[in-house]
């Protein structure tokens, strides 16, 4: 008798950074093992106005389930988050309050909205679930990829100036 129920047998493994191996042992650079880690344990604060927080309830929902992508614990104070999620219209008025949220937040950080510094735009007014989980991968591509020593360079201090953010 069969069973009626079927195991997925599509799964996806994270693959290793680059590197030495052989009988016992793995090596490879700091930067690739921290980005690796990085980019499987996000913790997202949500920023959400109007009808755009009920799409992100969504993502986080059963069907969508951003939990899969190493996002699971969503803080609601900025010191214990890395990534902004900024979804809804920021007006004038609500941007130095955001401006403000993003300043508190530890380094590195990383930001899915508008108003601020921008790793990755979600398009969509309101965006939906995918867009939103398709933002959440690429900031985990860059997350991945991103050196130690990016948010020391000459280039980024000039983006943030730029910002008026020291």
């Amino acid at each position: 008798m069969s069973r009626p129920v079927q195991f997925n047998t599509n799964v996806k493994v994270v693959e290793m950074p680059e590197g030495y191996s052989g009988e016992g042992f793995f090596a490879t650079s700091f930067d690739k093992v921290i980005g690796m880690a990085r980019k499987n344990s996000i913790w997202p604060l949500p920023f959400a106005t109007s009808c755009c927080g009920i799409e992100f309830m969504a993502t986080m929902a059963a069907h969508y389930d951003l939990a899969r992508f190493g996002s699971e614990r969503i803080g609601f104070t900025p010191r214990q988050c890395d990534l902004l999620m900024v979804m809804g219209t920021i007006a004038k008025k609500m941007g130095p309050v955001l401006r403000q949220v993003y300043l508190q937040m530890a380094e590195p950080r990383w930001v899915i909205a508008q108003v601020i510094p921008v790793d990755v735009y979600v398009p969509g007014c309101p965006p939906r679930p995918e867009a939103i989980l398709d933002g959440v991968m690429r900031i985990q591509d860059l997350v991945g990829q991103e050196s130690l020593r990016r948010r020391h360079s000459d280039r980024y201090k000039d983006l943030m100036n730029s910002y008026g953010i020291q």
